[in-house]
């Protein structure tokens, strides 16, 4: 991988005694705040480099489309959990300083001042390149300006007959108050002139869209002048204000949309029922307290302030926007399928050799241990291994945990096949994952009337590893196979994301795996395991460990390198030992896709890691922890990623990739990941982020179209 960029030789790769540098220059403070980067301000920072690639016109256009409409899903997520967080600290008077030392009330202005600059680009991006550039192939959304005489009359019958009667108007007076806005929902502020019925003349209503109704209506073919024409449903409410208050004058209708904190607050101390808990602050979720105000950029000041003081916010959490306040509504025209050419082609995953024409996969998983890199390779061998085992009479009991899946997945569908059969079942379902909570309720409670036993894992501690155990008997002998992922059980998002699975039936891995069940199911002391690092127990210690082991292989003298993929970099004691063993000489790689609070290139002490970050196609997802060890390297695959939540506050678990074959399998891949010239930037000291440069006589090189023209053979 030559595009590698050049690094200053430590004393370790050259022979020269690191001890006397380390006599003459004084260690470093490594809990200098200046070492550490925010970890919101980081965050910000991925959404907006996911941004960036609407603007890659090497991109299909349908897909910089969703690149754009994924940053408007990030930036409400962002608002709802990381700022709502922040804002809590305040209004509780028990403000948090992390790492970088910088205090609520900074990082909130940095924030909105960033924001600001952010969504007004994405409007810009979205109005002056999208949109232009969809209607010369055919997709429009149409503007009331625009639209012809017939395409008004079908409007005006649509409002009138689909529209009118599900919208309640509420005047606003001393008998109607402002009625409680549920998050994230589309509603109108309507200026009034004129007296009612009763004689009330306060000036003001408040028309929420009815949330049953679709945001983007689609024109009949016979009046849309060609092409998909569209029409969004605030359009339709504008045009249309005056007929849901008649006989007043409106002078004046504009969207607005108000983010709530999104954030769930389950006390463990004080929950008997998580089930029955979650339940009810699933429903508070949407009234919480108000973090964001969205309004039509052409709203009048007087209207805007009326609002702001109406959900307490103040004038910097106010976001004009040129265009509709909710711009993930407009997945429908990005996701449309009949548009080939602006969108990446079509593949299909592959299959690995040993399992394309295997008719038993537990004949093939005892034989040997079987790797799979997604999407690349198929996910339909960890469906079809449940699915064999739900139906084997040898099979006796299958044990899964399950985080973001689907209440109607195929993984769901074969553990019910399985309890119905007889097998003995046991599910623990995370119901606490974030926006999925209620679907983990439902899929809870199908499996517990298909007959499954569901556990809810460990109330205040997440269970976020990704494990399945099957239980089968062979002959005199009850013989274990494991699946162990990175990714979630979830088939679709398996189509979307990188992630890694492991089919094993390694003895000792599988009785680890039954181990960590166990500990979920039952109640005693921590189990040791022999393979598999876990969090809260043994994974952190054990990867410090490993740091610590590889700085001490540079201290002696010997190559030595550390090469990390990871979602998130945010623990501080991870920070610090990476930055123990950078000064140790120990050339340390690290792919973070998102949040990175770790300065690489500070003098004296990050001079030897490296830090990019990959955008593209897919989700980069998984997570592999690799280490030179003295030319026996170690690689671990895991759930986890370096943070704090993870490694302190979860059920992870990290496993081991064993024998050279498949360890280079995901070598090969993250040596690519780090040649990347097309969708990789790189982090500087100052925290940000800078493309990579290719070379006008550098070759092409996009990681993810490789992996996927290698393993699954595609032409995309």
């Amino acid at each position: 991988m030559s595009s590698r960029a050049p690094r200053k030789p430590s004393p370790a790769a050259t022979g020269a005694p690191a001890a006397n540098d380390a006599a003459s220059t004084p260690a470093p403070d490594l809990g200098e705040r200046r070492l550490y980067i925010n970890r919101e301000l980081s965050q910000l920072a991925f959404n907006i480099r996911v941004l960036d690639q609407a603007l890659d016109a090497r991109t299909p256009l349908q897909e910089r489309l969703k690149f754009l409409l994924i940053f408007s899903r990030n930036m409400d997520e962002f608002f709802e959990i990381r700022v709502a967080g922040l804002k809590g600290q305040i209004a509780l008077d028990h403000e948090l300083l992390g790492a970088d030392g910088m205090a609520p009330r900074q990082v909130l202005a940095e924030i909105s001042a960033i924001a600001h600059r952010q969504i007004e680009r994405q409007y810009a991006i979205l109005n002056e390149r999208i949109l232009p550039k969809l209607a010369a192939h055919g997709i429009r959304i149409a503007r009331r300006d625009e639209w012809t005489h017939k395409q008004k009359q079908w409007v005006r019958r649509y409002f009138r007959e689909e529209v009118a009667p599900l919208v309640t108007p509420i005047g606003l007076d001393p008998t109607h108050p402002f009625p409680l806005l549920v998050n994230k929902s589309l509603n109108f502020i309507v200026q009034l002139d004129g007296t009612d019925a009763f004689g009330r003349d306060s000036g003001l209503a408040v028309v929420p869209a009815p949330r049953v109704l679709p945001r983007l209506i689609r024109i009949p073919d016979d009046i849309a002048e060609g092409g998909d024409g569209y029409v969004l449903l605030s359009s339709m409410i504008h045009a249309h204000a005056d007929e849901l208050f008649p006989g007043m004058n409106v002078l004046g209708c504009y969207q607005f949309r108000l983010t709530r904190n999104a954030d769930l607050a389950l006390d463990p101390e004080d929950v008997e029922d998580l089930a029955l808990a979650l339940r009810g602050e699933l429903y508070s979720r949407r009234f919480g307290s108000a973090v964001r105000l969205e309004v039509a950029d052409n709203c009048p000041k007087t209207l805007t302030a009326h609002l702001l003081k109406q959900f307490g916010l103040a004038e910097s959490e106010l976001y004009e926007v040129n265009g509709p306040v909710n711009l993930a509504r407009l997945f429908r025209i990005a996701s449309k399928v009949n548009y080939p050419a602006l969108q990446y082609k079509p593949f299909v995953p592959a299959l690995p050799k040993v399992l394309k024409h295997a008719e038993d996969l537990f004949a093939v998983i005892a034989k040997q241990d079987v790797l799979l890199l997604h999407p690349y390779e198929s996910f339909a061998p960890v469906v079809d291994l449940l699915r064999q085992a739900a139906k084997d009479p040898q099979v006796l009991a299958i044990k899964q945990t399950l985080y973001r899946t689907g209440a109607d997945s195929e993984i769901v569908d074969a553990l019910v096949d399985a309890a119905r059969a007889g097998k003995e079942v046991t599910a623990v379902v995370e119901l606490r994952a974030r926006f999925d909570e209620e679907s983990n309720l439902t899929l809870a409670s199908r499996l517990q009337q298909a007959g499954a036993m569901v556990i809810y894992g460990v109330v205040g501690i997440k269970t976020h590893a990704k494990l399945m155990l099957v239980q089968r008997r062979e002959g005199s002998e009850l013989v274990r196979y494991a699946h162990l992922g990175t990714g979630n059980y979830h088939t679709a998002n398996a189509r979307l994301y990188t992630d890694y699975s492991l089919l094993t039936s390694d003895e000792v891995l599988c009785e680890d795996v039954h181990k960590l069940f166990s500990q979920l199911t039952g109640m005693g002391k921590a189990l040791r395991m022999k393979k598999l690092l876990q969090a809260p127990f043994t994974l952190k210690l054990g990867l410090l460990d490993l740091i610590a082991q590889e700085a001490a292989h540079a201290a002696a003298g010997k190559p030595a390198r550390i090469l990390i993929k990871v979602n998130a970099l945010t623990d501080p004691k991870m920070i610090r030992a990476l930055y123990k063993a950078s000064i140790a000489g120990v050339h340390i790689d690290l792919l973070v896709r998102g949040m990175c609070c770790l300065r690489p290139g500070v003098p004296g002490v990050s001079e030897h890691i490296r830090v990019r970050s990959v955008i593209g196609r897919f989700l980069e997802h998984s997570r592999a922890y690799w280490f030179a060890n003295d030319g026996e390297p170690k690689l671990y695959l895991s759930s986890a990623d370096l943070m704090e939540r993870n490694l302190d506050r979860r059920v992870e678990c990290a496993f081991p990739i064993e024998g050279k074959k498949l360890q280079q399998r995901i070598l090969g891949a993250l040596e690519l990941y780090l040649a990347d010239n097309v969708g990789s930037a790189e982090l500087q000291a100052d925290g940000s982020y800078r493309p990579v440069a290719r070379a006008p006589d550098e070759a092409v090189l996009d990681a993810q179209q490789q992996l996927l023209e290698k393993l699954s053979g595609a032409e995309a």
